[in-house]
């Protein structure tokens, strides 16, 4: 994870506000004007007192109550209408952060993704994210509203006299200013701890979701939670050390803005002893500084509440900022299928090797068998060919270019790639093949699953084609999500079609099936076959095998 500043982290957060500067501008405008009101409810009132013991004061105590009423009432619509516009940015701003950070997902998989903390990632994209909202709708407006607010109560009360003004520009930049800093750095790396134990913890369970029934089989559930109750304890006692030091801030913050006040009331008093003042000098500057506080104590308490957010800001900027492994291609001129090959292929995850100098000749309309214990590099030569990697040392070519100058969607267009496991979506059987060709009609989805010799499986299911899949396809056995993928790969209808053990999980007679369905396909693709199987390279024109990363 990459260190930033919460400086940093703020400005780039901040960038992403320009489209809904207007709204903030109203937000800031609302803001300020209602807390004056609020204020000036209090000062009125003080002004109506001294109009009663007859002092000479700009409105009198008939106008003062009538004043009041308006303010009181100008005080509500405003609040309503600057939580408005604030809230309204920060969900137009949540919902372009996802964006972003989905767009960002989608350019980093699967490459940077495989192999990472799913859990983690969910926490990022929904409660991390959800947590900015404090920084757009509680953050941005009270900081301004603040310093405003600030400016015009020390012009009101440096009036009476300039030693007053300053002290309570004083006293709002150690509330507002001064307190925060000193929280934020007792704080430290609390809420970067706190977002990353929490984000561990939800990966956690996210997997002993998964693997309840192992967990029940093998009697592990006492262990597991014994487990995630220690991890719970973590998280909470690093949410009770941020309770603590938020706590201590309030306190912080009481107290101090109880000794501003009785300061101003003593050099108002020293000032009325002097003759500097007059009676309404010690009472107007004292009720004015009482009453105005509001804002900078909103700030004083983001001193606590901001790690947090911040930390979970440098969680999605990590994502944001995180270079794919591949980067796409655009702008060359389209390719047609015509063949592919690997020519001396050297291939590493980090530093474990996996393939050695490896070459493939696949010509058009083959089917090429690749063959090998597992971990000797088959389904990782299939990924390169997908340009799912880039290649250290070799060439990956198809119709003759190098992978890396066709474009990304072009080479999309031309593979179906079908994996060992089979991903479905919480949607209806038809909608989980659809997606290999959205705009499949209903015949052709039928077509492509008679192909996987699938379809007669459907139609036995309650509502046929519409029936729902569960959460990961859960509701169906492995045999029966590979033929729905093998479905989607022929719905797809690209030219060179990349198997990866397609047959692993079904029986002979539905493998024969299969195998029938890619035999009669050969003259219009080209077929990549990985398979442990020998009766699955019956119909392969040539095969390799691979044996620790060595093509032989």
């Amino acid at each position: 994870m990459k260190k930033r500043s919460n400086f940093s982290v703020c400005a780039r957060l901040l960038k992403l506000v320009r489209p809904l500067t207007g709204y903030m501008c109203l937000a800031i405008l609302m803001g300020t004007i209602g807390h004056l009101c609020a204020a000036f409810i209090t000062i009125l009132g003080g002004y109506a007192m001294l109009d009663i013991l007859e002092f000479e004061v700009p409105v009198t105590a008939v106008q003062s109550f009538v004043l009041m009423a308006v303010f009181a009432v100008l005080r509500g619509l405003l609040r309503y209408g600057e939580q408005s516009c604030n809230h309204f940015i920060a969900f137009k701003l949540l919902a372009l952060i996802r964006d972003k950070v989905f767009r960002a997902l989608r350019r980093l998989c699967p490459a940077k993704l495989e192999g990472k903390d799913k859990g983690n990632l969910i926490s990022v994209i929904t409660s991390d994210i959800e947590l900015l909202e404090v920084f757009y709708a509680h953050t941005i407006s009270p900081i301004a509203i603040a310093v405003l607010m600030t400016a015009a109560m020390c012009l009101l009360i440096g009036r009476y006299h300039w030693a007053l003004g300053v002290l309570a520009l004083c006293a709002y930049v150690l509330v507002g200013i001064v307190i925060p800093v000193v929280i934020s750095k007792a704080s430290g790396d609390s809420g970067m701890r706190f977002r990353s134990k929490s984000g561990e913890l939800s990966g956690f369970v996210l997997d002993s979701l998964r693997g309840l029934s192992e967990t029940i089989q093998y009697q592990m559930g006492g262990k597991r939670l014994e487990e995630m109750n220690r991890r719970t304890e973590e998280l909470t006692a690093e949410e009770e050390g941020m309770k603590r030091i938020a706590g201590r801030n309030a306190a912080l913050t009481n107290t101090v803005i109880l000794l501003a006040d009785l300061a101003m009331l003593f050099t108002a008093c020293v000032l009325y002893r002097s003759g500097a003042v007059a009676f309404d000098g010690v009472l107007i500057p004292f009720i004015a500084l009482m009453s105005s506080f509001g804002p900078v104590v909103a700030l004083a308490n983001l001193g606590s509440t901001l790690q947090n957010t911040f930390a979970a800001g440098n969680r999605v900027l990590d994502i944001l900022d995180e270079s794919p492994a591949v980067e796409e291609v655009s702008g060359q001129e389209a390719a047609a299928f015509a063949g592919a090959a690997a020519e001396q292929v050297t291939f590493s995850y980090g530093q474990e090797r996996i393939l050695t100098d490896v070459s493939v000749e696949i010509p058009e309309h083959a089917v090429v068998g690749i063959v090998g214990r597992s971990g000797s590099g088959k389904s990782t030569l299939l990924k390169l060919l997908m340009r799912f990697w880039d290649v250290q040392q070799g060439k990956v070519k198809i119709s003759g270019r190098e992978i890396g100058r066709i474009n990304t969607d072009n080479l999309r267009e031309m593979e179906s790639f079908v994996t060992q496991e089979t991903q479905l979506f919480h949607d209806s059987i038809a909608n989980n093949i659809r997606i290999a060709r959205l705009d499949a009609a209903r015949e052709e989805i039928e077509e492509a699953c008679k192909k996987a010799s699938v379809h007669e499986f459907i139609l036995t299911l309650p509502n046929g084609y519409d029936t729902q899949v569960g959460e990961l396809g859960d509701t169906l056995s492995g045999g029966e999500r590979q033929r729905i993928g093998l479905a989607r790969a022929f719905l797809h209808d690209a030219p060179f079609l990349l198997l990866d053990e397609p047959t692993s999980n079904l029986d002979s007679l539905n493998e024969a099936v299969i195998l029938k369905s890619l035999h009669e396909e050969r003259e219009d693709r080209t077929v990549v076959l990985v398979s442990h199987r020998e009766s699955t390279m019956r119909i392969a024109d040539r095969v390799y095998s691979v044996e620790n990363g060595r093509m032989s």
